[in-house]
């Protein structure tokens, strides 16, 4: 229906407006997105960092340099080339695949030999409060979370209207089954104690399975978080391509190199941003912080598709599903904002409301009045910029 990339953005803007659209760009370039890296990356370091201090956690400044460097090595070969980043995530996907392989048969063969006395009493002394299950939810939710990322490259797919739902149809349900397969595969081998106390999952259950081959799970485990995160990257640079293009970022952002026809300031600014999230270092902290932002977007452009189905009946459906399942899914997206919320209310998520509605004020300062000083400040900086990095301004919208 929208064939702009940017993901949810031109969704919002299409359906609400510019502040909605540009409230999800602001928060989506300093939260979620930089937040997600910076989760995938430092699960990369502790799966690396884990083998070589057996035993004992990993130091956290080594784990946090390690993913340091993941994020510097990332940035740079999508800044470099859309080829490259194109083909390092193949390769990496093809690992991931290889090493889900593995331990799924690994797993389903212990099953099989009626290794079954961690699934007795599984559920046992696990909370069922409202907001302990919406919790779980962020968690588990958190896992298949790429469902929407090829919407942010919508304007490089060949054929987006049989492509991407057809990419969409066939890598949910792989990723779904894989992911209950796994989980499967581990309760077969730890306990739920030893599942949550395990600094890598995938790591203990090689040690107990594999041994003298485990040196092989942290390898391509490595090699899927790499993918995962590359993947993200490249992605989530679109967006921050496409807010600059329309005025809602700093325009340098939007610009494009001359000669790798990359949008490499806009992923060069999301690494710096996916750096700093690396400091505080507490995964989980920022996972529920991720989700609660994004599943406040999600439900706004999912319920944005059921307004345009009113408001905009002129555009083309290629793709067209009941409304009813939209409805459903904006009601599900509410209770996931909510249910926390009011069974167990923290400040952080307070503070996480008061950060998106600071983007207000960097609306109505830059981009809906453009005070002249604003500009005096920003042309200097953007032609630097523009001639430090040899980009320039993308030739035309698409329409």
């Amino acid at each position: 229906m929208i064939t702009k990339s940017g993901g949810e953005y031109p969704y919002l803007m299409e359906a609400f407006g510019p502040i909605p659209a540009y409230l999800f760009s602001w928060t989506s370039l300093i939260v979620m997105k930089p937040s997600s890296f910076a989760i995938i990356c430092l699960s990369f370091s502790e799966y690396v960092s884990v083998p070589f201090y057996s035993g004992c956690e990993p130091p956290q400044v080594v784990v946090k340099c390690l993913a340091a460097a993941a994020i510097l090595l990332i940035t740079t070969v999508n800044a470099l080339s859309v080829r490259l980043g194109s083909y390092v995530q193949n390769f990496f996907t093809a690992a991931k695949l290889v090493i889900v392989a593995i331990i799924i048969i690994s797993g389903m063969v212990l099953l099989a030999q009626g290794n079954t006395k961690n699934f007795e009493n599984s559920f046992e002394g696990t909370k069922l409060s409202v907001g302990a299950i919406s919790l779980a939810f962020y968690n588990g939710l958190w896992a298949y979370d790429g469902w929407n990322q090829l919407n942010y490259i919508t304007e490089e797919l060949r054929n987006p209207f049989r492509n991407l739902p057809l990419s969409i149809v066939i890598g949910i349900p792989l990723v779904a089954v894989c992911y209950i397969l796994m989980n499967v595969s581990y309760f077969t081998v730890m306990t739920t104690t030893e599942l949550l106390q395990s600094q890598a999952v995938a790591v203990t259950f090689g040690d107990r399975v594999l041994y003298p081959a485990s040196w092989v799970i942290p390898l391509f485990v490595a090699f899927s978080t790499i993918g995962a995160a590359n993947g993200t990257c490249f992605t989530a640079g679109r967006l921050v391509y496409v807010a600059g293009r329309e005025g809602h970022m700093l325009k340098v952002l939007s610009y494009v190199s001359v000669k790798r026809l990359t949008p490499a300031p806009a992923i060069i600014f999301y690494g710096i941003i996916a750096t700093i999230y690396i400091i505080p270092g507490d995964i989980n902290s920022l996972v529920n912080y991720f989700s609660f932002a994004a599943w406040l977007f999600y439900g706004m452009t999912i319920l944005g598709l059921v307004v345009m189905r009113f408001t905009r009946k002129e555009l083309e459906r290629p793709i067209k599903v009941p409304i009813v399942i939209p409805i459903l899914m904006t009601l599900i997206s509410v209770f996931l904002v909510l249910a926390p919320i009011i069974s167990e209310p923290t400040w952080e998520y307070l503070y996480c409301v008061l950060f998106i509605l600071s983007g207000l004020v960097f609306y109505f300062l830059f981009v809906y009045h453009k005070f002249g000083w604003a500009q005096r400040i920003s042309k200097p900086i953007t032609m630097y910029l523009q001639m430090l990095m040899e980009v320039v301004p993308p030739e035309e919208e698409p329409k």
